[in-house]
C-alpha cells in the first residue's frame, strides 16, 4: 500500500520529490499511512470536495482487503513529518 499511495501522489503533484509516505500504524488488523506533500500541492492531492483523497482511500481499502486487513487509514498533511523516536 505504501508504494501505491506514493505512486499516485507523485503523479499528481508538481514536486514529486516533496512526497513522503510513512507508516503511522501497522499491526495485524489495521494500517494507517501518513502522506506529506508540500503546501502548494495539497489541493491536488485532496481534490475538489475531497474526491481524489476519497479515491485514494478506496484503492487502499481494496488493497487492504486482499491482504486480510479490516481497517485502513490515510492522513494527508502539509506539515513537516515528525521524526521517529
Amino acid at each position: 500500500m505504501h508504494g501505491l499511495i506514493q505512486f499516485i501522489a507523485r503523479n499528481l503533484v508538481d514536486d514529486p520529490d516533496g512526497v513522503q509516505v510513512r507508516v503511522i500504524r501497522s499491526d495485524r488488523y489495521a494500517t494507517v499511512l501518513g502522506l506529506h506533500v508540500s503546501s502548494e500541492d495539497l489541493g491536488k492531492v485532496i481534490g475538489k470536495q475531497g474526491r481524489v483523497a476519497k479515491a485514494m482511500r478506496t484503492l487502499m481499502r481494496t488493497s487492504a482487503s486482499l491482504q486480510g486487513k479490516q481497517h485502513i487509514g490515510l492522513e494527508i498533511d502539509d506539515r513537516e513529518p515528525r521524526q521517529p523516536y
